[in-house]
């Protein structure tokens, strides 16, 4: 199998990992992972290992919770998304992320790193640059 065909098959499969945990179908969630799979979250020094304790932490997360797309990155052995992700009643909090995978032999997401930046504003040492910029 050529790195094109294998770059190929693992940004399928973090697509539809993405697909799968908006629509709440577990079972192909699931699916999309290897039985070892390891999560990590570096903001908050959490890990979870094994697809079932990974799958169990997405299904019986709290809140009612989207997210969409906004661009997927894929080289030979790595996928990175960015996310938006509503939480709350009616999409009451917006937040990205950025998730790091790699796959395993099979294509099956091996390791998946996520990470949760929070917005700020722009320090004051920068005041004298704000003509430069433009606030969204």
């Amino acid at each position: 199998m050529t790195d094109t065909t294998r770059t190929t098959d693992l940004r399928e499969t973090v697509e539809r990992f993405w697909a799968t945990a908006e629509a709440r179908d577990w079972d192909a969630f699931a699916d999309t992972l290897a039985d070892d799979v390891v999560y990590t979250l570096p903001q908050t020094r959490e890990r979870i290992s094994g697809k079932e304790r990974f799958v169990r932490f997405n299904r019986e997360y709290p809140s009612d919770w989207h997210l969409r797309m906004e661009r997927v990155v894929a080289e030979p052995g790595q996928v990175v998304t960015w996310l938006r992700f509503s939480v709350g009643f009616e999409g009451a909090e917006e937040m990205h992320a950025l998730s790091f995978f790699t796959g395993d032999e099979k294509g099956n997401i091996a390791t998946m790193t996520d990470f949760w930046p929070e917005p700020y504003e722009p320090p004051a040492s920068r005041n004298h640059l704000r003509e430069l910029t433009e606030r969204y």
